[in-house]
């Protein structure tokens, strides 16, 4: 998984529940069509931070299967410099009802010499999510069919989801579970809530945030994998996030929000 993949793969558990919702739909209360999301991604290069390249999320409006949908794109590059040592292109993209249910979601990832594509399509029948997933690297493709008693995700349709969410029963330690599809096998992921804490930017604007941690289990321990800060607002837009990888340390900044639906009332003066 790169980068870019587990900073929105925790940004997906924010809020997120398990329990099958009617035709696993929320109530719209964060985002709207025209939002448009601009991050720095910086690596950690011998004791100074690096930039390596950008990603960018927006939302619009789009028509699938003869109903009004939202389209959301999330697209990730590497810059020229970092080309050099690992190569990265990609675009993600899900389609969700108006209520952001998950209908569609695809994933095109040239990553290194690795060049794949993921396809997830979404039903609902029976009290049952029915997921249908291809996977296609190098050329060679594989299918995979799921059906679950619990709502299942794309990382991009539970994000959309989670940001509608009210996390302020939540406690510093709760842990926060959901099913997701990754393109071949639908997956538990594990999120932990640490607590409040004021982030100042580089342009040095204050943010109120919510921190959370994504956490695997090795052996039964737990290891952090991204700690990210998460606007304490009605917007929930990520901030910042330090991701802990294999080969040193990640970071990733807000750089640029357009077209938020609520103001930006986490700002501290």
């Amino acid at each position: 998984m790169t980068i870019i993949n587990k900073l929105f793969v925790c940004l997906c558990l924010l809020f997120a529940g398990t329990a099958l919702r009617a035709q696993c739909g929320a109530d719209n209360s964060a985002l709207q069509a025209g939002e448009e999301l601009n991050y720095q991604l910086k690596f950690n290069w011998k004791f100074i931070w690096v930039n390596v390249g950008w990603a960018r999320m927006t939302v619009d409006t789009t028509t699938y299967n003869g109903r009004p949908c939202f389209q959301t794109n999330l697209q990730s590059y590497t810059n020229r410099k970092a080309d050099r040592f690992f190569k990265m292109r990609d675009t993600l993209t899900c389609i969700t009802t108006r209520d952001l249910e998950p209908l569609f979601f695809r994933k095109s990832a040239e990553e290194g010499k690795r060049y794949s594509i993921d396809e997830v399509s979404f039903g609902y029948q029976g009290g049952k999510c029915i997921v249908d997933q291809q996977r296609t690297v190098n050329g060679e493709t594989k299918t995979y069919h799921d059906e679950s008693p619990t709502c299942v995700y794309d990382m991009l349709s539970i994000l959309l989801q989670a940001r509608s969410y009210d996390p302020t029963h939540y406690q510093p330690g709760t842990q926060i579970r959901f099913s997701m599809a990754t393109g071949r096998a639908v997956e538990k992921q594990t999120l932990i809530y640490r607590g409040k804490k004021t982030y100042k930017a580089e342009d040095g604007v204050k943010y109120r945030c919510l921190v959370f941690s994504l956490v695997e289990y090795k052996h039964d321990k737990e290891e952090e994998v991204i700690t990210f800060y998460v606007t304490d607002d009605q917007n929930h837009l990520p901030v910042r996030l330090d991701m802990y990888l294999n080969f040193g340390s990640a970071k990733a900044f807000l750089t640029s929000i357009k077209g938020n639906r609520h103001p930006l009332t986490c700002i501290e003066r």
